[in-house]
């Protein structure tokens, strides 16, 4: 009991570490790609800090509620993933929980941004969801492939079953959903080529436009707990997870790094652009996956 109390405590405060630092390493990558030497890999604590002291503007309740739906959301998913060992509620939950309530982050951002009533934040909050839906696709398909393999829906059961197989990423025929998976990630992340829900450029930041102060902090953290999630969930279902914690990010690290290439690497897709890439290849490649596994059992 003191164990999952502590777990449930920790395990949010460490998801939104890790987040906010590969946050920091994602901005030291592109300064050093850009030839520049880039701020501390501490800069997003610095801001988030930084923000919480300053005061924020409401658009009204729902302005409210929308930015805390999406953080909670975010909290309760950190809650059924497990962590180098740590994981909270694995016994209350499995792959299909976390499925939908990796839906409450971007609909709470939704709500939220859509109760300021800015032109730039209604074009950001429509491409954010299209992009959800595009993503939201595939990755159905790799979940219901990861199950029917091992015969459960207990993502704490998928990391244990690994451990006596080998990782999932490298085995037949759980390697073709786990290629989709990285396809999808960076749309799962929010980062180039998918990055046109808050493109700065086009609908400034779109529906970050009307967030400020102690708003702008919790939506940046937000940032971070998806981050999290994305790279988490790809670890445990594919990477075979880890026993402590420092494997377990190192394995992030590394998935990340790679992420950041292609964030460097690429322009920014437009909405049709981006639907029609997620539901041609990853989709495909999930599909075959899904297949694949059903016919090999």
């Amino acid at each position: 009991m003191t164990r999952t109390i502590l777990s449930i405590i920790l395990a949010p405060l460490l998801a939104a570490a890790v987040g906010l630092l590969f946050m920091g390493i994602s901005r030291k990558i592109m300064a050093r790609i850009h030839w520049r030497y880039g701020p501390p890999l501490l800069q997003p604590v610095i801001d988030i800090i930084r923000l919480l002291t300053q005061r924020g503007f409401s658009h009204g309740g729902m302005f409210d509620l929308g930015l805390v739906l999406s953080l909670a959301g975010a909290v309760t998913v950190v809650l059924f993933i497990p962590f180098g060992g740590w994981c909270a509620l694995c016994g209350s939950g499995g792959l299909l929980v976390i499925l939908y309530l990796m839906l409450l982050m971007p609909l709470g951002i939704a709500l939220s941004g859509g109760a300021g009533g800015n032109p730039n934040t209604s074009i950001g909050i429509s491409r954010k969801l299209i992009l959800a839906l595009g993503y939201e696709v595939p990755f159905l398909f790799i979940v219901l492939a990861v199950m029917d393999h091992y015969g459960t829906i207990s993502l704490a059961r998928v990391v244990e079953l690994q451990r006596e197989s080998g990782w999932a990423l490298f085995s037949w025929p759980l390697c073709v959903p786990g290629a989709a998976y990285l396809l999808i990630l960076p749309a799962v992340m929010g980062t180039r080529p998918f990055d046109m829900a808050g493109a700065p450029q086009e609908i400034s930041s779109g529906p970050m436009v009307e967030y400020a102060g102690q708003y702008l902090a919790l939506a940046h953290l937000q940032h971070a707990f998806a981050i999290f999630v994305a790279l988490a969930m790809f670890v445990n279902m594919f990477l075979g997870g880890a026993p402590e914690p420092v494997t377990f990010i190192l394995k992030m690290l590394v998935v990340f790094t790679g992420g950041v290439l292609v964030h460097a690497s690429f322009p920014r897709f437009r909405v049709e652009q981006a639907i029609g890439y997620l539901w041609r290849w990853p989709t495909a490649l999930a599909f075959l996956g899904l297949v694949a596994t059903v016919a090999s059992r």
